[in-house]
């Protein structure tokens, strides 16, 4: 019996000497790479001699590297040894397709090894093994073991598309699996401030549910989506409150000031320079309609009836307008007074508008906190 590993050897050597493009591959024991690249040279170049003797050198090699793995992962004692064998006959089928499409390469192997009855077997055993492995992680009852068998059993649909009853297993693993939460919003009290925090929450509500899509494993509940579906033991509750706020508190700042501007004045003597002194009196005055305020976040486990986040986000806003009027010469004014000058005094913003101001930066500051609290169950 010939020794295997010296002609393997010899082999090696051979294509690495032959084919620059594929030794890094061939040195890595990649060598699906180098045949792929090989195949991939002689679309382009047919007669491509080192391609030639890369493909016809080690393709028998590689298949009988193939099925050696194949043997060793079939007899062992590793649970998911047959999806092993999968990716191995998989790799081999890949190659072959590759080579049947490539003319010059079918000329080199004229007949490339394909599996299909073996390969539909390992799906059968692949899917077997994964399939009960999650009625195994559904019978412990757990939120993480049903994610467990959910990932079971998506594979084992992978592998054979509706094996047995496992398009319903996934639903039911799935539900059993997914955290679900119940936001809560308090309406602002509106004794003193005629403003409305419903534009707010919907803001976070859809951004929360575009962030964890329904098919995630955390689901997002309003009060009365919760109480029509009969959600009545979440996982999470949060609570969204604004509170310690006031909107709309006016400042208003006046300054007084002499200005006097040395102006050049154009003369038919170029060689004289005559100046002109202008003066103006200037009053600016500034309107500040400070805003601010705090939203509560609470996050709730009421199975634990813990508190598991407590805390305070501010959010602020200062509506400024700044106007100026004059008595004087125009001339004694820089551009920045002219400006002030054609301001004018405005109404107050409504506090509906303050109000909306104040939620931009606690909306920046929110929506991040509850993402990275719950990707953690996602």
């Amino acid at each position: 019996m010939r020794n295997y590993k010296t002609i393997f050897y010899i082999l090696i050597i051979a294509i690495l000497s032959s084919c620059s493009s594929g030794k890094k591959a061939f040195q890595k024991g990649d060598y699906y790479t180098a045949l792929y690249k090989a195949v991939d040279r002689l679309k382009s170049s047919p007669e491509n001699k080192n391609a030639t003797k890369v493909l016809r050198d080690g393709y028998p090699v590689t298949l009988e590297w193939t099925q050696e793995e194949m043997d060793m992962a079939i007899t062992s004692n590793d649970m998911f040894k047959w999806e092993r064998a999968i990716y191995l006959m998989e790799q081999v089928n890949r190659l072959s397709d590759q080579i049947r499409r490539t003319p010059a390469a079918r000329q080199i192997i004229n007949n490339p090894k394909s599996y299909s009855a073996e390969l539909n077997m390992a799906y059968e055993k692949a899917a077997e093994i994964r399939y009960n492995l999650g009625l195994e992680e559904l019978e412990l009852n757990t939120k993480e073991s049903a994610r467990s068998a959910y990932e079971n059993f998506v594979a084992a649909d992978r592998f054979v598309a509706g094996y047995k009853n496992v398009r319903e297993l996934l639903q039911e693993a799935k539900e059993d699996a997914t955290i679900k939460v119940i936001m809560e919003a308090i309406p602002v009290p509106s004794q003193r401030y005629k403003v409305s925090s419903e534009f707010f929450y919907n803001q976070v509500f859809e951004y929360v549910n575009n962030r964890f899509r329904p098919e995630s494993f955390v689901n997002f509940y309003s009060p009365y989506q919760a109480e029509t579906e009969g959600l009545i033991d979440p996982d999470f509750i949060v609570d969204l409150e604004f509170f310690d706020f006031s909107i709309g508190n006016l400042a208003r700042t006046e300054k007084e000031e002499s200005l006097k501007k040395r102006v050049a004045i154009e003369t038919r003597d170029s060689t004289k320079v005559r100046y002109k002194t202008f003066s103006a009196k200037l009053k600016t005055y500034t309107d500040e309609v400070i805003s601010g305020g705090n939203l509560r976040l609470l996050i709730l486990e009421p199975s634990g009836n813990k508190i598991l986040v407590d805390e305070l986000i501010p959010g602020g806003f200062t509506w400024v307008n700044q106007y100026a009027i004059y008595v004087g010469d125009i001339e004694a004014l820089n551009d920045n007074q002219l400006h002030l000058v054609n301001n004018k005094a405005l109404p107050l913003p409504p506090h509906q508008d303050l109000f909306i101001e104040i939620t931009r930066p606690i909306y920046e500051q929110l929506t991040g906190k509850l993402q990275r609290f719950f990707r953690r169950y996602n």
